[in-house]
């Protein structure tokens, strides 16, 4: 069974925030609207549009949507 995104993303969670993805999974922790079960891509894009103020650029949702694709495909 595949995991969702926000699965995925978790295991990017530190205390300090090393680099972009790991700052996007501790806002996405805080942010208790995030879609957690959702493994779609227009649906958490669009969330993130509408509500991701903590991203700096859409552009840190897509590369970790890339490595997510890569490492569930597995």
């Amino acid at each position: 069974m595949r995991k969702s995104f926000y699965h995925y993303l978790m295991k990017y969670r530190q205390p300090t925030a090393k680099d972009e993805i790991t700052r996007f999974a501790n806002s996405a922790y805080d942010d208790h609207s995030f879609p957690k079960q959702s493994g779609q891509y227009h649906e958490i894009s669009s969330y993130l549009e509408m509500n991701g103020h903590y991203l700096e650029s859409m552009s840190i949702f897509d590369m970790a949507w890339d490595q997510y694709q890569l490492e569930e495909k597995n």
